[in-house]
């Protein structure tokens, strides 16, 4: 049958199309350029030495892959919440809100993290010392006090507050935010490199890799990708695809700004590991010995680049590092804030969860009980995490399981809709789709069992949801599960979690992290599958189940049922 296919149409979303190349661009750049920069250079140098550079060159190379699947499928599919509604365009419902879930997760808690970046690096000063206790010798994780929880909890209502006035005052404002956000590192950079640059920091502390011999060394760089916040400083691209049906130009505009902010992300990143391992005081690493010691300066731990640039005496530098403590983490956690409560808007609009996650003011369009709801889960996500590195690894699990849907629902419409109009056609997408996925499983894997338990356990919670929605009739377009297309996902999800828990990453640990009652419960993570043939298994097992999903993707009558709200009967030429 030979299909001719118009421009999608554009409207019914219920929201308003305002947001510009520049909004979507520095949306992505306001979220690569968060709390991550704060903070990821130096748990990446105490987790792998100097040699943390070549985990950043590896992340940033498995982001941009996953950027350009990104990029094609938010050209294809322009609409709020476009990386939950991806696989539902391919696979149905089943799979569409597996991975919408994830989705949901990670943004509805990376506002909360960056709260918590903000509080961890104010308590450098005197009068906020209390806000936060450092971790104890040996250990990475501090906790927040009492005022500092109470301090957390109105910053997430400032949030809230902020978001209900409008998308175009939102997109307007992280403009400005974003474009000091991106001015602020490159200057710490330039002066770190010209005033205080010791080329040996890049020898010291035990030598540029972790003692240990090859594999130690290799091990220490995977785990840093996830665990140090390596993966998280790098994501948010796909803001601009989350803000898909706000936009005035979908089709030219979100391939330029997913592929243009991961580029400028990425160069950023890594030129900050390298100012901040130059910049650092010989005479500190000289005190620790080795870089995982550094773990122990708990002034360091604190506020890394603000510590750098006081013990340099650049007190001007320090001083505007703690002001934009508040302005980086505030612009990325307000505009996660926004992407959550249009994921939950995606969500329900394919049927999932209650009808009311989409309802939208009558005159900003925005959803009013998503925004509201979205902040209630991010302070929920404060009790059992309080600090930034408690919480980054559960964040890039779930954030790294929401993208690896988009490779298989490229597979998929690539061959039940290779007509669809392309705005940005993804060259080599038979080799690099079926790449992506298997690299963002990779770094699930590195995320070690506690996050990956974890992280299948807020799965079920979420299949929940989803249950109690239809049977107490919550929405009115509950779709029905479709099993068929859908086979795969319960493989999937169980062989993850299987290979996780007889992998070796990161070492012996409790089942969900040890919260509560499951501390010292059901360790994984004890190296019965060992280091390289555990990569070789998820390899294959990822390829497997690729081109299982692939294989049984929805029939093409009923991708054109799912994407009618795109692509209407009306634009089709039959």
């Amino acid at each position: 049958m030979a299909v001719v296919e118009r421009a999608p149409a554009l409207e019914g979303e219920g929201l308003k199309r305002e947001v510009g190349l520049l909004g979507l661009m520095w949306a992505s750049e306001g979220s690569i350029i968060g709390s991550g920069w704060l903070f990821a250079s130096f748990y990446a140098l105490t987790d792998a030495g100097p040699a943390a550079l070549l985990g950043w060159i590896i992340a940033s190379v498995i982001v941009i892959v996953l950027a350009l699947v990104h990029a094609e499928l938010g050209g294809l599919f322009p609409v709020t919440g476009g990386t939950s509604r991806f696989p539902h365009y391919a696979f149905g419902s089943l799979a569409g809100v597996t991975f919408g879930w994830f989705a949901y997760i990670q943004a509805a808690t990376v506002a909360p993290i960056e709260v918590l970046a903000t509080i961890q690096y104010f308590s450098t000063v005197s009068w906020a010392h209390s806000w936060y206790k450092p971790p104890a010798p040996g250990q990475l994780e501090g906790t927040l006090s009492g005022w500092g929880i109470v301090v957390a909890v109105v910053l997430m209502f400032v949030f809230v507050m902020i978001n209900l006035i409008g998308i175009r005052w939102l997109a307007n404002a992280n403009t400005g935010i974003t474009t000091w956000k991106v001015i602020i590192p490159l200057l710490t950079i330039v002066v770190l490199l010209i005033t205080h640059f010791h080329t040996h920091n890049f020898s010291a502390g035990g030598g540029f890799f972790i003692p240990g011999g090859f594999g130690s060394a290799s091990k220490a760089i995977l785990i840093a990708i996830p665990a140090s916040g390596i993966v998280f400083s790098l994501l948010g691209f796909e803001q601009a695809v989350q803000l898909g049906g706000e936009s005035a130009n979908p089709q030219r505009d979100l391939p330029r700004a997913v592929i243009g902010s991961i580029l400028l992300g990425a160069a950023i990143y890594i030129l900050l590991q390298v100012a901040f391992i130059g910049g650092l005081n010989p005479a500190t690493i000289t005190q620790y010995h080795t870089w995982a010691h550094l773990a122990d300066d708990s002034v360091l731990g604190a506020g890394p680049f603000y510590t750098v640039a006081k013990v340099a005496g650049l007190a001007w530098l320090a001083w505007i590092l703690r002001v934009d403590a508040v302005i980086s983490p505030g612009g990325t956690g307000l505009i996660y804030l926004t992407s959550a409560s249009r994921l939950s808007f995606g969500l329900s609009k394919n049927g999932y969860v209650p009808q009311a996650l989409e309802s939208t003011h009558s005159r900003t369009r925005i959803p009013v009980v998503g925004v509201i709801v979205s902040g209630i889960v991010g302070l929920l996500f404060l009790l059992p995490f309080p600090s930034w590195a408690s919480l980054v690894d559960i964040v890039t699990g779930a954030s790294v399981l929401m993208y690896a849907g988009a490779p298989l629902a490229l597979g998929a419409l690539r061959k039940s809709k290779p007509e669809l109009v392309r705005s940005y056609r993804l060259p080599g997408a038979p080799v690099i789709a079926p790449l992506a996925f298997v690299l963002a499983n990779f770094i699930v894997y590195w995320a070690g069992w506690n996050t990956v338990s974890l992280l299948m356990f807020v799965l079920l919670v979420g299949y929940l949801v989803v249950f109690i929605s239809g049977a107490l009739h919550l929405n009115d377009h509950m779709p029905k599960l479709d099993w068929g297309a859908s086979i795969w996902i319960f493989p999937y999800m169980i062989g993850m979690t299987l290979i996780s828990y007889f992998g070796s990453f990161p070492g012996p640990v409790a089942i969900f992290n040890g919260i509560g009652p499951f501390k010292g419960k059901v360790i994984g993570g004890n190296g019965d599958l060992p280091l390289w043939w555990d990569f070789l298994a998820l390899a294959i097992f990822s390829l497997v189940i690729y081109f299982l999903a692939v294989a049984n993707r929805l029939p093409e009558e009923k991708v054109d049922e799912y994407v009618k709200e795109v692509y209407p009967p009306t634009a089709v030429l039959h």
